[in-house]
């Protein structure tokens, strides 16, 4: 399925009554046992590279560690534009992410790759459920990575979250272009219009495009990346959205990461944490 495609039948559950048809996601209360696989998925070096680059990664053997949420993620747009899945995939927030790298994945191997859904959980906010990616080769379980996303609505519960337990002076300053959104989409394939050009993002309440949340992390994972070890956990929670074009800040410290406003350092843009 194209993005264009997915995008399409994302939008289906915006029309009025749209949600009673069979096939248009968004009428269910529970989540029921969704899953999508793809078999013997094969990288494309020169994408690889188109990636890294809107990303600020270092070429080299192993794979960028986020590279296998961009393979992951049609599996994503299929399984909630399914006729059975309970939300309108179009206004869901992607609340938290956590990838685990279980050893470096290079761009000759060849990835057998399965996505789930989780059960719906309470949030203060609304209620959440995650997208469960993993990559495998063979047997071996190389990658794994965890979406949480939020409905909102009447809300109730704990919502648990990341922190970065430190404040400490920037170490780097990046200057976002209004064009991010874009590139970052045309290399990853997440064209939702949020991130893609302000008009478009003003048709669901933003002033301007955002960046995409899992850019804001990839970004940091390549100013982290001469440290990284070769097996690791990253989680982060995205905070509030990045207005482009703008001017952020990251600092790190002892495996803490965040990035800040500019002008505003108590605006927390993201938050996440490295173990090994």
């Amino acid at each position: 399925m194209t993005a264009l495609v997915s995008y399409a039948r994302a939008a289906l559950p915006l029309i009025p009554g749209a949600s009673r048809l069979p096939f248009v996601a968004g009428g269910g209360s529970e989540m029921p046992p969704l899953e999508r696989s793809r078999i013997d998925v094969r990288v494309d070096p020169a994408h690889v590279a188109r990636y890294a680059e809107v990303c600020a990664f270092t070429p080299g053997d192993a794979l960028p560690p986020t590279y296998l949420h961009v393979l992951a993620f049609p599996l994503h747009m299929a399984l909630m534009t399914d006729g059975r899945f309970p939300f309108p995939a179009i206004g869901l927030v992607h609340l938290q992410n956590r990838v685990v790298v279980h050893r470096p994945a290079t761009a000759g191997e060849t990835f057998d790759l399965h996505v789930h859904a989780t059960p719906i959980a309470p949030h203060p906010k609304g209620r959440t459920f995650a997208l469960v990616s993993e990559a495998r080769v063979g047997d071996e379980l190389v990658w794994e990575g965890h979406s949480t996303m939020l409905r909102r609505g009447q809300g109730s519960g704990d919502g648990a979250t990341v922190h970065a337990p430190f404040a400490v002076e920037p170490q780097a300053e990046w200057r976002l272009a209004e064009d991010l959104g874009r590139r970052y989409g045309a290399a990853s394939g997440d064209r939702n219009p949020i991130h893609l050009h302000a008009l478009t993002a003003r048709v669901f309440g933003f002033p301007r495009a955002i960046a995409h949340g899992m850019w804001t992390k990839a970004r940091c994972l390549a100013a982290l990346q001469p440290a990284l070890p070769d097996a690791f956990t990253v989680d982060v929670a995205f905070r509030k959205p990045i207005l482009l074009p703008g001017v952020v800040t990251f600092s790190e410290r002892d495996g803490a990461f965040a990035v800040r406003g500019a002008k505003n350092p108590d605006t927390i843009h993201l938050e996440g944490t490295v173990s090994a």
